[in-house]
């Protein structure tokens, strides 16, 4: 009987050990290739020739490490100012651009960046903090033709969270959010619970950043988004001032809210 139980507790060791180191593995494929699970990048030949009916001209940002990003900005007939929008986690500025006419109708240029690797700009996305330079960079350079009190910073989806961190750190006319999280890094692991929040390199707590600003903040979210779902955006309202505002848009899901005509409806609202 102790033969066949000291066989047990051997054999229980030696699967629980090889159940935590098939974990560690995974933990740390998880950790070394989350760029690829956050963000899938599309990109464009330096030679692509953009078809847009709308005024537009590519724009080169240089980044704090000399890298060139690319992005497209969409002119209106009579400026009022600009929309530095922040897309979401894939796709590019030749995809995205279809959205611009919903601003330059409404009288406002709109400058839409790819992120590293997307489209024609060069490099790749590796930290949080690499980000945050290269939105800055590009708003900074924005800046110089436009003035602050013009601009009015969006962001869709991942790109809500960066807006809301360039919001906090300058001071625009407005912020508008489609389909935020609260934090991407408790968004990523309730997608995936087996994932301690440490391995989560990618943090990006809008809601902190919310905070911080005193601009009027408008956040759009479908009741049907399953990718991010809608009650990040009811945690967000508990933290708003006064002047800020939910817009909830019925049978919406993740996808698809620049074309949703209460969004338009609204949109139309706050540009004017």
């Amino acid at each position: 009987m102790k033969k066949y139980k000291r066989q047990f507790v051997l054999q229980f060791k030696i699967l629980f050990s090889i159940i935590g180191s098939l974990y560690l593995i995974i933990i740390s494929l998880l950790y070394f290739n989350q760029e690829s699970l956050f963000f899938h990048a599309n990109k464009l030949d330096k030679n692509h020739q953009f078809t847009f009916l709308e005024k537009h001209e590519e724009v080169t940002i240089k980044t704090s490490d000399k890298i060139n990003l690319h992005g497209l900005l969409f002119k209106a007939e009579n400026s009022k100012g600009l929309v530095f929008y922040l897309h979401g986690n894939a796709g590019n500025v030749d995809e995205w651009g279809n959205i611009a006419e919903n601003y330059t109708h409404l009288g406002y240029d709109i400058f839409i960046l790819d992120y590293r690797g997307f489209g024609k700009s060069e490099g790749e996305i590796s930290s949080e903090e690499q980000l945050f330079s290269d939105i800055s960079s590009a708003y900074n350079q924005l800046k110089k033709q436009y003035k602050e009190e013009n601009i009015i910073i969006t962001g869709y989806s991942i790109g809500s969270g960066m807006a809301a961190y360039l919001a906090s750190k300058n001071n625009p006319k407005s912020l508008i959010l489609q389909a935020p999280y609260y934090c991407l890094e408790d968004l990523a692991t309730e997608k995936f619970p087996i994932v301690p929040n440490f391995v989560v390199k990618y943090k990006i707590p809008t809601f902190k950043y919310l905070k911080k600003i005193k601009s009027p903040i408008f956040i759009f979210h479908g009741y049907d988004d399953v990718v991010i779902p809608y009650e990040n955006s009811l945690k967000l309202k508990s933290i708003f001032k006064p002047i800020d505002k939910l817009v909830s848009l019925e049978k919406q899901g993740h996808l698809g809210i620049n074309d949703n005509e209460q969004f338009l409806f609204e949109l139309k609202r706050i540009l004017n």
